[in-house]
């Protein structure tokens, strides 16, 4: 049974890095003590290392970055769980080619290793890159993921505010037009939001609410401590 951990943002206003998940974070990894950590979402990998290395002394645990190491794949099956930064979701998933790790993670997530991820982290979870909001700034060989989870996060999900006179995009609005192309769900994150995979169970986390879209259907609202499972049963059919 697949554990999972997916975090709208690492950072919450007010708090340090990953202060708003920790408890959440303790609880999905359980027993684990050693983790295997994926940097590869920002350029300077030894700079972020040392930042979620300290962050996770601070809770009782050893990170190993992936970067670091003579042999990522070896260093991935000793470890206990993983946990993939945010940052940039093209340049992360471009890493997770270059260093054959796609598979490598699969296997270990299916033999029941938590995986926790942030922000860029959740998306790659996931089947395809395609709902996030980051520039592509590389280009990995393809937008296909990992495929833990069988929908799309949107994360740092932002509501529509009637009263701006932006005349851009909104978040909606994309991922609406992501459905045209795609039949799936997305579940809109809003900052502060997390959901605990536990096997096929949904459940969403955290301190804030979440939207669930799906293609041909008006958003709904999800609130904390909902069951997501029934209504993210779906595969995604990109176009």
């Amino acid at each position: 049974m697949r554990h999972l951990l997916l975090i709208s943002n690492s950072t919450q206003h007010g708090s340090g890095y990953l202060d708003h998940a920790e408890g959440e974070i303790r609880d999905c990894l359980g027993s684990a003590r050693r983790i295997a950590f994926v940097p590869f979402a920002l350029y300077d990998r030894n700079r972020y290392a040392t930042q979620a290395r300290e962050r996770f002394a601070a809770m009782g645990y050893t990170l190993v970055s992936l970067h670091d190491v003579s042999n990522p794949q070896r260093e991935l099956a000793e470890t206990d769980a993983v946990f993939v930064g945010g940052g940039n979701t093209f340049r992360l998933l471009k890493g997770l080619y270059e260093f054959n790790l796609l598979e490598a993670i699969r296997r270990k997530v299916d033999a029941g290793a938590p995986y926790v991820g942030s922000s860029a982290g959740s998306i790659v979870a996931c089947p395809s890159l395609r709902t996030t909001k980051d520039m592509p700034i590389v280009q990995p060989p393809s937008f296909d993921a990992l495929r833990l989870v069988r929908f799309q996060i949107s994360p740092h999900y932002l509501d529509p505010d009637p009263s701006s006179t932006h005349m851009g995009e909104t978040q909606e609005e994309r991922i609406r037009q992501f459905l045209e192309e795609n039949d799936a769900a997305v579940v809109g994150l809003r900052e502060g939001a997390m959901l605990r995979v536990l096997g096929e169970s949904v459940t969403l986390k955290g301190s804030m609410g979440a939207r669930i879209f799906r293609r041909e259907a008006e958003p709904m609202e999800v609130a904390i401590g909902a069951e997501l499972s029934v209504p993210l049963g779906e595969t995604v059919v990109c176009a």
